[in-house]
C-alpha cells in the first residue's frame, strides 16, 4: 500500500551533513524513453498521445510527426546531453525504459562508460498505475534483466511514468537488490517509508524543476525554464546555510536535448558550478549516503 503522509519533517526538518559539507545535493535525472513509447508497430491498440503539438491523427492510425519527434531524442538528443553533462563533469541518473535501451545499445553502454546511473524506469514507457499485480512484477523483473544485459549496470533505483501503483513500493522491495524508489514528489529530503513492516527509502522527484513543462504547459521559453532552475535552487542553496537540501532537475532527450533548451540547462550547470558546497550526485549516491549516514533506526536531529 502507498499510505498518505502529510506531515513528513514538519518543522523538525533535519540538520544533514552532504559530503564535504554541501549545502545541496543537485540530482540531474534525464529520461531516456525514446523508442518505448505507445506504438502501432509494438502491437499497441493506439500511438503515443504525449507530443510536443496536438495530435489530429486518429489514435489507431500512426503519427509520423510525434514519432519524429521521439526519434530526435534517441538520434541527436541524448548526445547532446550526454556531452553537456560531460563537460560540466555532472554525474546524473538515467530514468531507463529497457525497451529504448534494447534498441540504441550504443547509448546503453555510453550511459555507463561516462560515469552516470541506470535506475528503472519500467521495460516500456507505460502506466504502471494501471497494472494488476502480477503484471507490474512481471514488468520490474522483465526490465532489471534487460537493463543488466544492455548496460552491465543492475538498476537499485525504480520510478515509472506517471508514478507508481498502489503495488509498486512492495513489488520493488519484494523483488530485492533495489535500494530506493523516486516514487514521491513531496519533499526535499529523502525520508523512509514502512514496506512489510520494513523500513524503505525514497530519494523524492520534482515534475515542476522538469522540463516536460515545455510539453504540458506553464512554460514558454528556455529563459522561463532556466529562471525556475535558478530561483528553485537559489531558494534551498539559502536553506541550506543551515538545513543542506536536495534539488531535483528533470530533462528527456526529445525536449532538453534540442539546441535552445538545451542552452537553459547549460546556463543552470554554469550558475550552479560557481558556487561552493553544491554536491551533484547521482540519485543511487544520494540513496547510499543516506542508508550509510542516516539508517532508519537512528535519530535525524532538526
Amino acid at each position: 500500500m502507498m499510505d498518505r503522509d502529510l506531515v513528513g519533517y514538519g518543522r523538525n526538518v533535519p540538520r544533514v551533513d552532504w559530503p564535504q559539507g554541501a549545502r545541496i545535493a543537485v540530482s540531474v535525472v534525464v529520461n531516456y524513453e525514446e523508442g518505448a513509447e505507445y506504438s502501432l508497430l509494438d502491437g499497441d491498440s493506439h500511438h503515443e498521445t504525449n507530443g510536443e503539438v496536438p495530435s489530429p491523427v486518429p489514435p489507431n492510425e500512426r503519427d509520423l510527426n510525434n514519432e519524429s519527434f521521439f526519434e530526435y531524442g534517441s538520434r541527436v538528443g541524448v548526445w547532446r546531453l550526454l556531452n553537456l553533462l560531460e563537460r560540466y563533469q555532472v554525474p546524473s541518473t538515467f530514468f531507463c525504459c529497457a525497451l529504448a535501451l534494447e534498441r540504441n545499445p550504443e547509448v546503453a553502454k555510453e550511459i555507463v562508460a561516462r560515469g552516470h546511473e541506470v535506475c528503472g524506469h519500467g521495460y516500456r514507457w507505460e502506466e504502471y498505475h494501471s497494472m494488476d499485480r502480477d503484471s507490474e512484477r512481471e514488468a520490474i523483473q522483465k526490465t532489471v534483466a534487460s537493463l543488466e544485459t544492455t548496460t552491465g549496470q543492475r538498476p537499485v533505483g525504480w520510478f515509472t511514468r506517471y508514478g507508481p501503483s498502489v503495488n509498486t513500493r512492495e513489488l520493488v522491495a519484494e523483488h530485492g537488490g533495489f535500494l530506493y524508489d523516486s516514487a514521491g514528489l513531496n519533499d526535499d529530503l529523502p525520508y523512509y517509508v514502512t514496506v512489510k513492516e520494513k523500513p524503505w527509502l525514497v530519494v523524492p522527484y520534482s515534475m515542476e524543476t522538469n522540463d516536460a513543462r515545455f510539453w504540458r504547459g506553464g512554460l514558454v521559453s528556455i529563459n522561463d525554464f532556466y529562471d525556475y532552475l535558478k530561483d528553485t535552487f537559489e531558494c534551498l542553496y539559502e536553506e541550506g546555510a543551515t538545513h543542506p537540501k536536495m534539488m531535483s532537475v528533470g530533462l528527456h532527450c526529445r525536449i532538453a536535448g534540442r539546441p535552445a533548451r538545451s542552452k537553459a540547462v547549460e546556463r543552470f550547470l554554469q550558475y550552479t558550478r560557481g558556487f561552493p558546497g553544491v554536491w551533484f550526485a547521482r540519485r543511487a549516491d544520494i540513496a547510499r549516503w543516506w542508508l550509510e549516514h542516516y539508517p532508519a533506526d537512528g535519530a535525524l536531529k532538526p
